[in-house]
């Protein structure tokens, strides 16, 4: 048995279509599955992706509950019963320091904290592999909202003729990954346990995500005012370290937006 927290979420629905024999877990059971479950010898291997994923939400108190507590409990699951690990962290840790731990939101600060307890347990597990995830993107993001990688987004703008990126997005850089390599990367990959990187190790900037949606669309590009309430908090360039990962071909986003237009 294969057990998906976030399991109806956006990245965890795709890694439930790639496993067979899963138990899904979402964050409106997974106390009582804390709680209750009983069948620890029968779990192969847990896929933890189930947190409070806004950058925005200040409810300090939910996001310890779900992101940090949760997943600690989980985790100590594992250990106790000898299970492998593979969960979610995130590429926001790094805030605008590039390798280096410097959180700008909540969510940030509790994915680089429950990073931290692994690292000081790491010896406890069988095995555990965190990744943190850069700008994932693809299909099945529309319950995202804002929070929906920006390619998703251009594309659903791209519908009513007109693309709205950010003024000067030419100069802010981000490492998006597919999210089918991403769920291949996780299951298929053949590191120890630790902690890394997921992205392509390649920066597009944002304002040619927007001309490749809008050249694909024929769409206008009209861009908007930087949003106040992002200021100071948002990451302005990000690349992925993926010299632990050799020879792997990850799909572009011009290759992905072929596919899809």
């Amino acid at each position: 048995m294969n057990i998906v927290t976030g399991a109806g979420g956006f990245i965890g629905k795709h890694f439930v279509r790639s496993l067979e024999n899963v138990l899904e877990i979402d964050l409106d059971n997974c106390e009582e599955f804390i709680e209750k479950f009983n069948r620890w010898d029968d779990v192969d291997m847990i896929i933890h992706q189930g947190a409070l994923s806004s950058t925005t939400n200040k409810n300090l108190a939910m996001i310890h509950k779900y992101n940090i507590d949760f997943s600690i409990k989980l985790f100590e699951k594992a250990i106790e019963y000898n299970i492998p690990v593979k969960y979610a962290s995130s590429a926001s840790v790094y805030g605008n320091q590039q390798g280096i731990i410097n959180p700008l939101n909540y969510y940030a600060l509790s994915k680089a904290t429950v990073d931290y307890w692994v690292l000081d347990n790491i010896e406890r597990f069988r095995y555990v592999q965190g990744f943190r995830y850069f700008n994932v993107y693809g299909s099945g993001e529309h319950h995202k909202g804002a929070m929906a990688s920006l390619v998703s987004q251009f594309q659903w703008q791209a519908a009513t003729g007109q693309i709205h990126p950010f003024e000067g997005s030419d100069q802010i850089l981000r490492d998006y990954v597919w999210v089918g390599d991403l769920v291949n990367v996780v299951l298929s990959n053949t590191a120890g346990s630790g902690i890394f990187d997921l992205g392509t190790g390649s920066p597009t900037a944002i304002g040619t995500v927007a001309q490749l949606v809008s050249a694909k669309t024929q769409s206008k590009l009209i861009p908007i005012p930087f949003p106040p309430h992002l200021k100071g908090k948002y990451q302005y360039y990000t690349k992925a370290d993926m010299s632990w990962l050799k020879d792997y071909n990850f799909l572009t986003i011009e290759d992905y937006l072929n596919r899809q237009v």
